[in-house]
């Protein structure tokens, strides 16, 4: 699941809370909302990203990793749900040192360069951009924020592949390695583009119950519902949708929910008192107040410290884990301003990457 799809993702998951909530069928049909085709947007904004994460309760999308342990909360003092691992925060924080760069460090990026007329050619990160169809000939010529804009000192354009001009400013794709001069690079080798890594991600599915998952209605929209899960925010995160046998019409919707403290059966026994419908309850690692306070530190560095070039935030989602900052470049400066929020609590998603 590509990051740039979440957002169309969050919109399929909004419809299908209508979907459970009816106490009958029929239902809409969303197969074809799931896979015809639509033309996936960008994600928001970067300096709205943090309030928009907890507005979609961190349904967009970060690299997963459920298996790690939390902070206690603020709000109530509660056990922590088992996980099936037993790293520590510290190990979890040192994991984003693997991408700490430093001057001198040899370094690679890969995506979009800019050349002004005039100007060193620029790396720009993928960030948020309006989706909006310019008639032909009417395009903005392309452009990167200086904040987010890494100079490529030695670039030679004539070997960028397809390179297109707008208003004449030229712009293409490539992997460039060379040494970091923190906001810039020295290129040394450049190439046709190859697309950064990221680790698989495994969204939380629900344990099939015995006899299986039976097609019933769900009272999860309604206000009883909504209030206890707004009451127990300190130690559960969702609602999120799953759907184990698909998505056609009369296929059985389940409700996850993710708890990050607290103990589990106490939890399903007080859930079972306002909620009707399928569920589960699985281990998560960071509650909706966890990730609202999280998410909401990355925001106020991100809007506080714009030379840092962090450009977007977001919760864990799907995926049960980390918060998710991404950088243009994680710097010691950078790490240094996220400490605060937890470094175990966050994963860091940076373009420059160190080359070892």
């Amino acid at each position: 699941m590509k990051q740039t799809d979440e957002v169309d993702d969050l919109l399929t998951r909004a419809g299908a809370r209508w979907r459970a909530d009816q106490e009958a069928p029929p239902e809409p049909d969303l197969e074809y909302m799931l896979s015809g085709g639509r033309k996936h947007r960008r994600w928001v904004p970067a300096l709205a990203a943090a309030s928009v994460a907890v507005i979609a309760a961190g349904v967009i999308a970060v690299l997963p990793d459920p298996k790690t342990p939390t902070a206690p909360t603020a709000q109530a003092p509660s056990t922590t749900a088992a996980t099936p691992d037993a790293r520590t925060p510290q190990t979890i924080a040192q994991g984003n040192d693997d991408f700490l760069v430093k001057p001198g460090d040899k370094v690679q990026v890969s995506g979009k360069i800019i050349a002004v007329p005039g100007k060193t050619p620029v790396f720009c990160p993928p960030l948020a951009v309006p989706d909006i169809g310019y008639p032909p000939g009417k395009e903005p010529a392309p452009s990167c924020p200086d904040n987010f804009a890494v100079k490529l000192n030695g670039l030679d354009l004539g070997q960028i592949p397809g390179l297109s001009t707008i208003k004449g400013v030229l712009s293409g794709e490539a992997t460039v390695t060379g040494t970091w001069r923190g906001g810039a690079i020295d290129v040394d080798v450049q190439t046709a583009l190859k697309p950064l890594d990221h680790p698989a991600q495994t969204e939380l599915e629900c344990p099939v119950p015995p006899g299986g998952w039976k097609s019933q209605p769900s009272n999860i929209s309604s206000t009883a519902v909504t209030k206890f899960l707004a009451a127990h925010a300190y130690q559960a995160t969702g609602p999120i949708f799953r759907y184990p046998n698909g998505t056609s019409r009369g296929a059985p919707v389940v409700i996850l929910i993710g708890l990050a403290h607290g103990d589990a059966d106490a939890f399903r026994q007080a859930f079972e008192k306002v909620y009707r419908g399928n569920y589960c309850v699985v281990p998560t690692l960071l509650s909706q107040s966890d990730e609202q306070r999280v998410t909401n530190a990355i925001g106020d560095v991100m809007s506080g410290n714009p030379k840092l070039g962090i450009y977007s935030a977001s919760g864990p989602g799907l995926y049960g884990g980390r918060a998710l900052a991404q950088v243009t470049a994680y710097t010691p400066e950078v790490k240094a301003a996220l400490t605060p929020a937890g470094l175990d609590l966050i994963r860091v998603i940076p373009q420059v990457r160190p080359v070892r």
